[in-house]
């Protein structure tokens, strides 16, 4: 039977959720963002918590393989302490919440330092739930293994009569393939683009910088497809990600069929010049553009970008001027689309964006859940 893989992007405005759900029936979900305003249906953005349960339901189950926080701002994990079911504490336990299998988080989100006002912010539980899992030396995967955090453990894993290696098996350093899926057992692998080390080891860290980026490449029949799933980088960022990837000749991994921008749609991830009318990216952040493939896809997990004067002044992203300069470079490699995700099909009540992974090619597809029949089917695949 033809494999079949989805990219799943959920409605949230101004914040990120997306999930791919392999042919195999594992669950990789890419942050969490939950509005509590959402669970009014006269909202437009989608009540998550009723529909990633909904979704789990349908297939039987109460967990994702993978839930990865490529950052701890609070649109990327938002409402995520309530919904899932989390190791540390009995507080965090039973009235249905969802399991973790396997926990991603990048090094900073373990390091991050709180005040004692921050103790109950969402982004002190998650580093607490990370630690508990390190420690405990079982489901979670860290990415990058700075210094500050060796400072930490080490002293933690002797106090456990444990040698100082003892979790190197749980870090993940860029550049390299995610350890647990491979090509040939799950037709997918994850390729680390960032965090480097230099990200998240500095007097302060930066978040942005020092977030979840992945090359996720899919196999369906002899086709391969590159998803990139981008958390807020800034152009800096990207810059040094194709830089760090060219000199290690691994420049496929910066191809992309289906591209997650970052930061929803700001022009910071493109230049540090807005544009009056179109952002103009600086030269390895356009090098990154022109990797698309023909018919590619580009996704923009944010409000509306409407293109109508006042935007042109908009201070807070999604930015036109962004958009402008996205649109342009799809155009340029022949893709497809520029998607938004509170855009489709309409601003007023927008469902998730689907796209269908198989040997014919990726297909945008709208439907009413994850696994369910598509009501209506994006243009078929060109051939070729």
């Amino acid at each position: 039977m033809m494999e079949s893989h989805k990219v799943v992007f959920y409605p949230v405005g101004n914040g990120d959720t997306s999930q791919v759900v392999l042919d195999n029936g594992r669950r990789i979900l890419f942050d969490f963002c939950h509005k509590d305003k959402a669970e009014d249906a006269s909202t437009p953005e989608i009540d998550l918590k009723k529909r990633l349960r909904d979704e789990l339901r349908e297939v039987k189950r109460d967990d994702f393989d993978v839930v990865a926080f490529t950052h701890a701002d609070k649109d990327h994990i938002q409402g995520c302490t309530d919904f899932f079911w989390l190791q540390h504490a009995n507080k965090y336990q039973g009235d249905g919440r969802i399991k973790i299998k396997e926990l991603w988080v990048p090094a900073a989100m373990l390091i991050e330092e709180a005040c004692m006002d921050e103790q109950s912010e969402e982004f002190v539980i998650l580093r607490q739930e990370a630690r508990h899992r390190l420690l405990e030396g079982k489901d979670i995967l860290v990415f990058s293994k700075p210094p500050r955090l060796m400072e930490w453990l080490v002293p933690k894993l002797k106090e456990r009569g444990e040698a100082p290696t003892a979790r190197d098996h749980l870090f993940v350093d860029a550049g390299t393939l995610v350890p647990g899926f491979s090509l040939d057992k799950d037709q997918v692998e994850f390729f680390c683009h960032s965090p480097f080390i230099a990200h998240c080891d500095g007097e302060d860290v930066i978040r942005n910088s020092a977030a979840l980026v992945f090359n996720v490449r899919l196999r369906a029949g002899t086709s391969r497809y590159d998803y990139l799933e981008v958390g807020d980088a800034a152009w800096e960022d990207l810059e040094d990600i194709v830089r760090t990837t060219k000199t290690h000749k691994n420049d496929d991994r910066l191809e992309w069929d289906i591209f997650n921008i970052p930061h929803h749609c700001s022009y910071l991830a493109l230049s540090d010049e807005k544009g009056d009318k179109e952002t103009v990216p600086q030269p390895e952040v356009k090098e990154l553009l022109l990797c698309g493939k023909q018919d590619a896809y580009i996704v923009s997990c944010s409000k509306p970008v409407p293109d109508e004067r006042a935007a042109y002044e908009q201070t807070q992203p999604p930015h036109i001027q962004a958009r402008k300069a996205y649109e342009r470079y799809l155009k340029e490699v022949g893709g497809r689309k520029f998607l938004v995700t509170m855009e489709e099909p309409n601003s007023t009540k927008p469902e998730p964006i689907v796209f269908e992974v198989t040997s014919g090619g990726v297909s945008w597809k709208r439907s009413t859940s994850v696994g369910a029949a598509a009501i209506i089917t994006s243009v078929p695949p060109r051939a070729g």
